[in-house]
Order: structure tokens, then C-alpha cells, then sequence
């Protein structure tokens, strides 16, 4: 499993997104406070509900962080 949230959700950046998660990556990316090293889902959570104005929902962080729940790569 990747180390932190933010590692994994790179994963998903796109010159051109083609989905929610992929917006989500390119924002958090461009977000320099982004917690970047946090595995923490409260944590990520909390400052998203702050800071996170970019995400449409918090449903697509839910999405994103169940991906990175039951990654094996």
C-alpha cells in the first residue's frame, strides 16, 4: 500500500481528467497545504472540509480513499 493518501491520489493526475478522481488529484496537487504525508482518513477529511474547496463533494474523497483502502499495487 502506498504511504500516504496524497501518494496514492497521484496516481490518478491527468494532463486531461477524464473523472472526478481525477480533478480531485490535479487540485490536491496544486494544493500545497495538502496534508501530503498523512494516512490519516480524519485528518485528510477534516482539512478537505476546510480547504478543500475544489471537491464537488466529499463523496468523490470517500471514493478516492475506499480505492485507497483496497489497493494491492
Amino acid at each position: 500500500m502506498y504511504k500516504s493518501f496524497y501518494h496514492f491520489l497521484m496516481k490518478y493526475r491527468n494532463p486531461k481528467p477524464k473523472d472526478k478522481i481525477s480533478h480531485f488529484a490535479n487540485h490536491a496537487y496544486e494544493d500545497h497545504s495538502f496534508p501530503k504525508n498523512s494516512e490519516d482518513y480524519d485528518e485528510i477529511s477534516s482539512y478537505l472540509e476546510f480547504h478543500g474547496q475544489y471537491l464537488e463533494s466529499m463523496s468523490i474523497f470517500d471514493e478516492a480513499w475506499e480505492l485507497y483502502l483496497h489497493y494491492e499495487g
